[in-house]
């Protein structure tokens, strides 16, 4: 990384957002997902999401693609951490402001990232409301998609 002058990365980061940011376990495209929903933000940065969800609608497993810079991986990873568990309907009120206070050093600059990825998830969940309604879209759907 390269060293602003005044700036050292690895300082000015909280632990939590040094985590979020270099955290890949999630990272990976769930083909027969419940749920999915992508946005790009105007930095050109693009976020998708995958939500598994149970019967009950509570939200088991969340996976991830980025296309964009740490502080976007680390907004992605935040939004699974803060949403793992809960219901669909407790996911919706996840808000940007969350997910910036739980990164504790995302910098103002960067608060657009958590923006995109919150408005990528708030996609995936209407997606599983979505099929939810008409289950059938989602045979449909997984069938011949590339993801």
């Amino acid at each position: 990384m390269e060293k602003k002058e005044g700036h050292d990365f690895w300082q000015d980061h909280s632990i939590r957002f040094l985590e979020m940011a270099m955290r890949t376990d999630r990272m990976e495209t769930l083909t027969h997902a419940d749920g999915h929903g992508k946005k790009t933000g105007a930095c050109g940065d693009t976020v998708e999401f995958f939500l598994l969800t149970d019967a009950d609608g509570i939200i088991r497993r969340v996976s991830f693609q980025v296309q964009g810079c740490l502080n976007t991986v680390a907004c992605a990873n935040a939004v699974c951490e803060l949403v793992e568990g809960k219901s669909v309907d407790e996911a919706w009120e996840l808000t940007p402001e969350q997910v910036i206070e739980y990164l504790e050093s995302l910098p103002k600059h960067e608060h657009h990232c958590a923006e995109l990825a919150v408005g990528a998830l708030y996609l995936s969940i209407a997606d599983v409301q979505r099929k939810r309604r008409e289950p059938w879209k989602k045979i449909y759907g997984s069938r011949g998609a590339s993801h």
